[in-house]
């Protein structure tokens, strides 16, 4: 029999019972609906985050407390807090010939307290502890005032300033300028607003109240190290060098003799995004590997219910073989039949996917994410590939059953 005869038969069967066929296909589109979602979404988040730090600036490098391999971050990155920084290692970096082409740096020490003006709660309320150099360090703008000095960080001033974010939940966007509000009890000036600056991975900058550095440490958190500290090089083809420098002078404040007994890490622009990189690949592969595992259960559920149509249409298989059909045409019209389903389970889960992870583009845009609407060709051809091959793994034992099936038997079962 042709292949479109045989094709034609089982569009035809499939569509006798159209609430079964879907309830066939149901398990595959969810499992192929969910990797290609997955996928997407990865993609996405990976695009994001790497946009936003490429934004900052390809020259800066960054120095985080204790130490990590090539190929992976440090403890501090999981929230492990390490203490092997401290301001003068800073001040080291600026002062040292080692380093000549670090044009500015600066310590951070972050935090979360409670912020109050008036009657009103900042909600999810972080401040970044920063020295006067932050915005020749990060490249920022101010809308409104201006940035603390040196000065005033070094005599623990009260000042701040504020994101754009912060100027809208705690003033209703009007100038904060002058004004004062409480953290940790304690009276602070808003002296200047940052220009808004939107996201980077899942913070939202705009969010951030900055403190000088000396006061956020002694007086918001009660500690001296640093969380972390960043430096811009003045062009790219110093960063090399500068890292070099940067490591040389921490093992010779830090007393360290080898590598190997390093207790800090030092990157750059590109090194964070190759890690980043690798780490949301691992992450949504994965992810889409336990999604995968539905995929199995909808391959057990379509061999289940070819099983149930063969067992039904034993009278058929007998005539059809009575009448001259061979094994070859009922193995391949079962086949064909799940291979039919398969084919349209995959198709409806891909644009099921597809279209939730558009959805949640439009959703993460609306909230201020450049969120990056990806659905590659590959993970199409793949999701199909994998359908595919799901219809004939667990489609080959109902069509290889109904084939074998004795002509007279068949013909006499009721």
């Amino acid at each position: 029999m042709e292949v479109r005869n045989i094709l034609k038969l089982s569009v035809r069967n499939l569509r006798s019972n159209p609430l079964r066929s879907f309830l066939t296909m149901l398990g595959l589109i969810i499992g192929i609906g969910s990797v290609v979602l997955i996928v997407s979404l990865g993609a996405g988040a990976q695009a994001l985050i790497i946009s936003q730090i490429n934004s900052i600036g390809s020259n800066l490098v960054g120095v985080l407390p204790g130490a990590s391999d090539e190929n992976g971050p440090p403890a501090s990155v999981f929230g492990i807090q390490v203490k092997t920084l401290v301001n003068d290692d800073v001040k080291a970096f600026l002062s040292d010939s080692r380093t000549i082409h670090l044009v500015a740096a600066s310590g951070y020490a972050q935090g979360r307290v409670k912020m109050v003006y008036e009657n009103q709660e900042l909600e999810g309320g972080s401040f970044m502890g920063v020295e006067a150099s932050y915005p020749e360090v990060e490249n920022i703008t101010l809308s409104a005032g201006r940035f603390f000095t040196a000065e005033e960080d070094s005599g623990l001033a009260r000042v701040v300033v504020v994101g754009s974010g912060v100027v809208d939940e705690l003033w209703g966007g009007d100038n904060p300028v002058g004004k004062t509000f409480k953290m940790k009890r304690e009276s602070f000036r808003v002296i200047g607003v940052v220009e808004s600056r939107g996201s980077v991975g899942f913070s939202n900058l705009d969010k951030f109240v900055f403190v000088p550095l000396n006061t956020a440490q002694k007086i918001l958190l009660g500690w001296r190290h640093l969380s972390l500290v960043r430096g811009r090089v003045d062009e790219a083809q110093n960063i090399e060098e500068t890292i070099l420098g940067m490591k040389d002078v921490l093992r010779e404040r830090h007393n360290i003799d080898s590598e190997e007994e390093d207790d800090f890490s030092v990157r750059n622009a590109a090194d964070a995004v190759e890690l980043l990189k690798t780490i949301t690949d691992a992450f949504r592969y994965f992810l889409a590997a336990i999604a995968a595992i539905s995929l199995l259960v909808g391959g057990i559920g379509i061999m289940n219910i070819m099983l149930v149509a063969v067992t039904e249409r034993y009278r058929e298989i007998g005539l059809r073989k009575a009448v001259g059909a061979r094994q070859a045409h009922i193995q391949n019209q079962f086949l064909l039949e799940t291979l039919v389903i398969t084919g349209v389970g995959s198709v409806v889960g891909i644009a099921g996917g597809a279209a939730v992870s558009g959805l949640i583009a439009l959703v993460a845009r609306a909230l201020g994410y450049e969120w990056a609407f990806i659905v590659s060709l590959p993970s199409i051809f793949l999701a199909v590939g994998v359908g595919l091959a799901i219809g004939l793994a667990f489609g080959f034992y109902p069509a290889r059953r109904a084939a074998k099936l004795d002509p007279i038997v068949a013909l006499r079962y009721e």
